[in-house]
């Protein structure tokens, strides 16, 4: 594909990426903040046991909606400007809507099917699993309708409904558990029972049924989709089989106590970090692919905003992951799994270089090269399943880490090998430097706070190191490094 320069369009383009940064915000933060509440809550709410069924379960769920939903949504957000530009956007979202009810009805044909093995795979009671079945319904739903929202460019919306998600689901879950004593199953019901009100406001915010139409279907509308969307299904698989296949293998090994630490680790690092490293890319891709749509080369954009992230992922990981301890006691209200604190070094790493490819394999999305993703991913979450198997029973938590650290720094360095012509992402070098030279005297700041052993809380250091970073970067920005690249 040939490329135009486009600077007008460019920095107007930017523009409007900051723009909608400042929109999805709100929904980002509250997103995280609502994380940051339920680690807490639902560890002070219920037993280590209660704890790890719900995870495990939650586990089932992201599982099932990779192979039957999300996929779905995906190719929506990426078609939706081509067919909207096409002026056939009825065709289009009936199209989307047909193979989702497809795929609905396919997976309980399926799920009742083979029931007996999924139960015995999964290793939950019959009844949270038919639980979870009903369950991806309304989500389904919600996936669709969300990656609709942002096609059309509608932060604000999106951000709403987001936020009213988040907290409902919590304080509904908090009354069924303390009122109803329904234990993990709380929290199912009251995610069935907030995200089927959202998928309602979403219809409204979309304005999806004055397009919505019944018409035929023709094959040739469908195919695009499926091969656009089903290696990104599977893509998305090997990635659960990356993050979540531990649980299985620790639940199968010693019991849901266990497992209730790996979710936990999870809490506290993945669902923290990046919804906050994705308040970046949630409001980038879309513009960046109607750029692409335009012929304008993406590549500086890419470059420009794998800087920002660089900026705000690489320090908050660090400190976080020197603090795992302090970090962990923050959040966890049951000491008995204050032992998560091991995994929050590794995850937290293993979430840098996840969120890190979601730049370098951007490339594959918009030259609809999506099996190049798949193949990476599967090859990353083959070695994961291998290094899961080899080191949880010899090193328990320590092994779940070094697994997740290890198979996602592959999928990285896999995704910067593997090139698609005239998409490579160019490094930001300038920030790097930047990065690098602010780096200097807060390290020295970390090693006399630690070595001189001062009495200031863990979580207060922290906080103190983080503002003398960004403060010392600022300065350095804008007086030590202030030249043109």
């Amino acid at each position: 594909m040939e490329y135009i320069e486009n600077r007008e369009l460019e920095e107007k383009e930017v523009k409007g990426i900051f723009t909608d940064m400042i929109k999805y915000a709100p929904s980002k933060l509250c997103g995280m903040l609502g994380n940051m509440v339920t680690v807490p809550i639902y560890t002070g709410l219920f037993s280590q046991e209660q704890y790890g069924l719900y995870t495990i379960s939650i586990a089932m769920l992201s599982f099932l909606c990779i192979i039957f939903s999300d996929w779905v949504g995906m190719s929506g957000l990426r078609f939706f400007r081509h067919h909207q530009l096409m002026d056939d956007l009825p065709k289009y979202v009936t199209t989307l809507v047909t193979i989702l009810t497809i795929n609905m009805l396919l997976m309980f044909g399926l799920g009742l099917l083979f029931k007996d093995s999924l139960y015995t795979l999964f290793h939950v009671p019959f009844k949270y699993f038919l639980a979870v079945l009903f369950l991806i319904i309304p989500v389904a739903i919600r996936a669709l309708l969300s990656q609709i929202l942002r096609a059309q460019l509608k932060p604000v919306s999106y951000t709403i409904t987001t936020i009213l998600n988040q907290f409902a689901t919590i304080l509904l879950a908090i009354y069924l558990a303390k009122c109803m004593h329904m234990g993990a199953a709380s929290i199912l019901l009251s995610m069935g029972i907030s995200i089927t009100l959202i998928d309602m406001l979403l219809l409204y915010q979309s304005e999806i049924l004055k397009v919505f139409k019944f018409q035929k279907i023709e094959w040739s509308s469908i195919l695009p989709i499926v091969k656009y969307g089903v290696p990104i299904a599977a893509t998305s698989l090997s990635a659960w089989i990356i993050t979540q296949s531990n649980k299985f293998i620790m639940n199968s090994i010693s019991g849901f106590s266990k497992a209730a630490l790996v979710g936990a680790g999870y809490g506290l690092t993945m669902s923290i970090l990046l919804t906050l490293f994705a308040m970046i890319t949630v409001a980038a891709i879309p513009r960046i692919i109607n750029m692409y749509e335009a012929k304008v080369d993406v590549r500086p954009i890419i470059s420009r905003f794998l800087g920002y992230y660089l900026l705000v992922s690489l320090p908050v990981i660090i400190v976080i992951s020197i603090y795992n301890v302090d970090y962990t006691h923050l959040f966890i209200s049951n000491p008995n799994m204050y032992e998560a604190s091991i995994l929050v070094p590794y995850f937290s790493f293993g979430v840098f270089f996840i969120a890190l490819a979601d730049y370098t394999t951007l490339q594959y999305h918009l030259a609809n090269k999506t099996h190049i993703g798949l193949v990476i991913k599967l090859i990353s979450g083959i070695v994961g399943i291998a290094l899961n198997i080899i080191l949880i029973p010899k090193m328990g938590l320590v092994g779940v880490g070094l697994a997740t650290l290890l198979t996602n720094l592959l999928y990285w360095l896999l995704s910067v090998i593997i090139v698609v012509k005239g998409l490579s992402v160019r490094l930001p070098k300038r920030m790097i430097l930047r990065l690098i030279v602010t780096f200097i005297p807060s390290s020295i700041l970390v090693f006399l706070l630690k070595f001189f052993n001062v009495p200031i809380p863990g979580v207060i250091q922290m906080v103190i190191i983080l503002g003398f970073f960004y403060g010392f970067y600022y300065l350095c920005v804008r007086r030590l490094i202030n030249y043109q690249e």
